[in-house]
């Protein structure tokens, strides 16, 4: 008998598994194979959501799930539309606005990035390489729509007859049919546009949407967006000198906005301006069409006053439904102002250290429950997210005559979406890998939905704080299997700090394994929300207005330090380093150029330097005008402390960042030069605000490792 062994081969060698930067890249910070963004049908039978296929595939499809069995049915698949035909189209006829949003998209998934759907939540809508596509949930039949090329923003009408979307700056409809394609409005001039967002309004006052139809789907009320005052920026990536620079409108700190209003749009041709007071509240913050008619919120320049507007259909005269005002900013607050089905008006009201939520102007939530933002209103109910503590979120409910009642239970930051009695609640819990979401359902049992995302190659182990009188809340990661005989470790700090979040959650995410990762590397990393983050409370978030330095440094320092005094031996005070990103890079510079005696060493990457360079709302929000208020603005601009600068200072800049210039890095750059001031500049070639590349990922967060060993000594 032969010897088959000569024939077998050998066992293939066993693959190691990813590096965890490698990994936060490939699964685009472990979003891959999660549950996106859902939609619940009108009857509560059906639920639409997003989701790619696995923990490493990019490609978002649309699928359903049905509330009574609990099967998952994949409608829409991007690859095998685009097979079908719809190839790739260009950006380079897209708003800025609208073009920015899909970059920054893209960083986490491509594919099916968001849809919209009719009042059966049955009919989808969505663009895909700028072909129209229209899937049906009940008879799963995938459609593309005849219509102009490089639709995008499509929103089918509430009675399923029509859809509306945008395309080279007009606001178009066709039949789902296909049938009747025409544009309602064009552009006058080719920088205006109908039907798009302009960049504060995606960028800082949650308004990503610029059309809204009415409940009989015979007309639209449309934003307008003329960007013709706007300042032109160039930027150009020198890594790629034969790709001619990209020429950008940008509302520089100080300088024109872009011009929107609101137009009522018919579709048998009629066209009415809604009038207000645009040049006392020139901001749109937020707008609709319900049952009860077209509606806005508008605010000043200066962000202290916003008033909520009833729009009349016939005419477009406007009448004041709330006014608020405070004397740092109103807060805007996602999914508001909102109406019931009785034509109350949701609102909030920040009312000593409180943010509520408001109905007719009356506060129903109790003092102490911060509200974070508005989920749904339907019928009388109102879904939405609060808390007392700050590192969590929790799903509520109010409704008339039963109050606000909490839905959600475990410690950890909970959202969701709810119609017709069906819940698709997401949860991020202690000790879970990921989100975990979950369908809910009156007489049924609670039903998954699978998330296929990756499962870390290591565990964050956390340990929460709460330092010093102002009893900041912190996190402590430590080596794996440290112990105390071990000696002192060289202290890493890793906030982000600013006002746009928090970092410390008790419900974990990408962040802390971040943080656990350098950690294991060999240092104590301290992660500390200060003075100006959200989430606790008005007087909290209020106290960097005029100062977006100062207070913010300070707290960084207490944290340091308290954290050092409660576990005594285990901190190296003499080995202190910082990194962050974005504000939390801001900080960082701040931090190595104002307190040398306490940090050694920082990395700052994409960290806006002078706040002169960034856009309007979100500045002027803090510092008020700088024509005004120029005192301020030099008083937290890093350019002025170059010269003193003494320590190790990594910065690091995305070439074609339009969201933070790369001028803020070169600017700085050039300060420290001027000044003799010895320091590191890694400029990434072809990168935007948020590095996606796999390789330059993984390599940054080893740089950056490298560049601490190295200014701080080994760990």
């Amino acid at each position: 008998m032969a010897n088959d062994s000569a024939h077998e081969q050998p066992p293939a060698p066993l693959t190691p598994p990813p590096s965890l930067p490698r990994q936060l890249a490939r699964t685009r910070r472990f979003s891959l194979g999660t549950p996106g963004p859902s939609t619940v049908s009108a009857d509560g039978r059906t639920v639409l959501f997003l989701r790619t296929r696995s923990g490493d595939d990019p490609a978002s499809c649309l699928w359903t799930l049905d509330t009574a069995t609990g099967a998952e049915h994949l409608l829409a698949d991007p690859a095998a539309l685009t097979a079908d035909g719809g190839g790739p189209a260009g950006d380079d006829d897209l708003p800025e606005a609208e073009r920015t949003r899909r970059e920054r998209a893209r960083v986490l998934t491509t594919g099916i990035t968001a849809y919209a759907t009719d009042a059966t939540g049955l009919l989808a809508a969505f663009a895909l390489h700028g072909t129209l596509w229209l899937a049906d949930a009940t008879t799963r039949e995938v459609r593309p729509v005849p219509a102009a090329a490089g639709a995008y923003d499509p929103r089918p009408d509430p009675t399923g007859r029509r859809i509306a979307y945008v395309c080279a700056g007009a606001l178009r409809v066709t039949g789902t049919d296909g049938g009747d394609d025409r544009a309602l409005a064009e552009p006058e001039h080719p920088e205006t546009a109908y039907g798009v967002t302009e960049h504060v309004a995606a960028e800082s006052m949650h308004r990503t949407r610029a059309h809204w139809w009415s409940p009989d789907g015979t007309r639209l009320l449309v934003a307008r967006v003329d960007e013709r005052a706007l300042r032109r920026l160039h930027l150009a990536d020198p890594s790629d000198p034969a790709r001619p620079p990209r020429t950008i409108r940008y509302p520089l700190a100080g300088t024109d906005n872009a011009d929107v209003s609101l137009r009522l749009l018919g579709l048998d041709g009629s066209r009415t301006e809604v009038r207000w007071d645009r040049t006392a509240f020139e901001y749109l913050t937020a707008a609709g069409w319900d049952g009860h008619g077209p509606y806005a919120a508008v605010q000043s320049r200066d962000q202290r006053t916003v008033r909520t507007l009833a729009i009349d259909p016939s005419d477009g005269a406007t009448r004041v439904l709330a006014e608020r005002h405070d004397d740092h900013w109103v807060e805007l607050v996602p999914g508001l102002p909102v109406r019931t089905a009785d034509g109350a008006l949701v609102d909030s009201a920040d009312l000593g250290d409180t943010r509520h939520l408001t109905v007719d102007g009356e506060p129903v939530t109790p003092p102490g429950l911060q509200l974070h933002a508005v989920l749904a209103a339907e019928g009388g109910e109102v879904l939405f997210t609060a808390s007392e503590e700050p590192t969590e979120s929790h799903l509520w409910r109010w409704a008339p005559g039963q109050g606000a009642v909490r839905l959600s239970r475990p410690p950890g930051t909970h959202t969701g979406v709810q119609r017709a009695g069906t819940l698709v609640h997401t949860a991020r819990t202690p000790g879970t890998t990921g989100p975990l979401t979950t369908v809910h359902r009156a007489g049924h049992p609670a039903l998954p939905i699978a998330s296929h995302a990756q499962t870390p190659v290591l565990t964050a182990r956390p340990e929460p704080l709460r330092l010093g009188p102002r009893e900041l809340r912190a996190a402590l990661f430590l080596p794996t299997g440290h112990r105390p005989a071990d000696g002192p470790l060289p202290v890493l700090l890793d906030p982000y700090g600013g006002p746009a979040a928090t970092k410390v959650s008790a419900g974990g995410g990408w962040p802390d394994l971040v943080s656990q990762w350098f950690a294991d590397q060999g240092f104590a990393v301290l992660v500390a929300d200060g003075r100006g983050t959200p989430r606790r409370g008005p007087h909290w978030e209020k106290s960097v207005f005029a100062d977006v330095a100062t207070p913010v440094l300070d707290d960084q320092v207490e944290a340091l330090h308290e954290a050092a005094r409660t576990r005594p031996g285990l901190l190296d005070l003499d080995r202190v380093g910082i990194r962050g990103w974005s504000f939390g890079g801001f900080l960082a510079a701040l931090a190595v150029l104002r307190r040398p005696d306490v940090f050694h060493a920082a990395v700052a990457g994409a960290a806006p330097t002078d706040h002169r360079l960034y856009d309007t709302h979100w500045k002027e929000r803090f510092l008020g005008h700088p024509d005004r208020h120029p005192e301020r603005y030099d008083a937290c601009s890093l350019i002025p402390d170059a010269a003193g600068l003494r320590r190790p200072l990594l910065l690091i800049h995305g070439l074609v960042d339009d969201n933070v210039l790369p001028a803020h890095t070169l600017r700085l750059s050039a300060a420290l030069l001027a000044a003799g001031r010895p320091h590191e500049v890694l400029p990434l070639g072809g990168t935007a605000h948020s590095p996606s590349d796999e390789t330059v990922f993984e390599n940054l967060l080893h740089h950056q490792l490298d560049f601490l060993r190295r200014s701080l000594g080994p760990a």
